[in-house]
């Protein structure tokens, strides 16, 4: 496809694209290069919080670019040092490190866990993950996600991440053994199809790791940062997990992601980690505007309310439609489809008049919604209008 001076086939391929290219967006909203507009329900895949282009960010990355990108890791930077204050102010964690994406973040959390291993647990390293995760692209995310068909796609994987079954603690219990560090899981399972841990998992989970002497570790790249109405999602358990990654959300749509870690957890010496972009103060800028709004008061109140009205609007959807209702924890929800199709109803949806939807089918049998934080009930209402009419196709 030509575009202005460019050309799109000299991207390379990973994913069929639809033969159009967004130019600008606002909120909830997105533009194409022919002025056509989209409601978009993906928002990055949760990454942009706030919606499209929100002024806090461009205030962020306007006044910080003026002043200071990138001076190097090896030096503290006020962005960073406000940042982290902050998370470890609002979370059980007391240190963070700063990296770019969410599975940097959780490479970064295998490292320091299999560290931690090599020093308390007589080289312990195994990180025992479950069926259906999702933790990154990278060779050992890959190899930690229990995603279908990734264990032969880059083979050999890299080993260590026995898989035990989501919300069944005795098949957790089952595969812990001498070589067993830490156990490693979403709070809601986002790929694998929008399945929220039980709380009763969660803090059966906690107190089986802490038995064993053991760690625990939330990947909260997607559940975190307000997106289940709380900051993180593992507060809905009450529960203390040793080890935590955040990325998506943290960054409201620029690359940002970090891991969290307890102070006895902390063993990283100079050499062990880091990053030429990590901690940079234009991203961290944007990260700090990014926690002060989702911190001001009353805002994880409203993604409470707009959660339980999004699941409302869609259990209503499905009882109309004879579908098999809906799922998910805040801001990221699924309505489970009776039948696979998911694909072409996001197909449809995108050629939808007078403007585009943009939905996301992780699984051929649902559709998930992950829309800006501070979306409305007139744009959820706009979004139930516009699949309501798929459905009756």
């Amino acid at each position: 496809m030509q575009y202005h001076n460019g050309n799109t086939d000299s991207l390379m391929f990973i994913t069929p694209r639809p033969e159009l290219v967004f130019e600008r967006g606002e909120g909830s909203w997105l533009y194409d290069h022919e002025g056509r507009k989209y409601l978009d329900f993906i928002q990055g895949w949760a990454v942009n919080c706030l919606g499209h282009c929100p002024p806090e960010i461009a205030a962020a990355l306007t006044e910080q670019a003026g002043k200071l990108i990138n001076p190097s890791p090896a030096f503290y930077n006020a962005p960073m040092v406000e940042l982290a204050s902050l998370l470890t102010a609002n979370s059980v964690f007391d240190r963070v490190f700063f990296a770019n994406t969410g599975a940097e973040a959780n490479e970064g959390a295998i490292k320091l866990a299999r560290k931690w291993g090599r020093l308390n647990r007589s080289g312990a390293h195994e990180i025992i993950t479950f069926g259906h995760s999702f933790h990154g692209r990278t060779l050992a995310t890959m190899s930690a996600s229990g995603k279908a068909g990734w264990d032969t796609l880059y083979a050999p994987q890299v080993a260590g991440f026995p898989k035990a079954i989501y919300n069944d603690i005795a098949s957790v219990e089952a595969l812990i053994g001498p070589k067993t560090v830490a156990v490693m899981l979403e709070p809601v399972q986002g790929e694998g199809g929008v399945i929220p841990a039980e709380v009763e998992f969660l803090q059966a989970l906690r107190e089986l790791t802490r038995r064993h002497g053991i760690l625990l570790i939330v990947d909260e790249v997607q559940s975190g940062m307000g997106r289940t109405g709380k900051l993180f999602a593992y507060e809905h358990a009450g529960i203390e997990p040793d080890i935590m990654t955040l990325g998506k959300g943290i960054g409201g749509g620029v690359p940002l992601a970090a891991l969290l870690a307890r102070e006895a957890v902390c063993c990283f010496e100079p050499g062990d980690q880091g990053g030429t972009y990590n901690g940079n103060p234009l991203m961290t800028a944007v990260g700090v505007a990014v926690l002060k709004r989702l911190l001001a008061p009353g805002f994880l109140d409203e993604v409470a309310a707009r959660g339980r009205y999004l699941a409302q609007r869609l259990n209503e959807l499905s009882a109309r439609h004879g579908l098999q209702g809906e799922r998910g924890a805040g801001l990221l929800r699924a309505l489970i489809l009776a039948d696979e199709r998911g694909p072409q109803l996001v197909a449809a949806a995108l050629a939808m008049q007078p403007h585009g939807l943009l939905l996301n089918s992780p699984r051929p049998n649902l559709l998930r919604f992950m829309p800006a934080l501070n979306v409305s009930e007139a744009e959820i209402d706009r979004m139930i209008e516009q699949l309501d009419q798929l459905l009756r196709r």
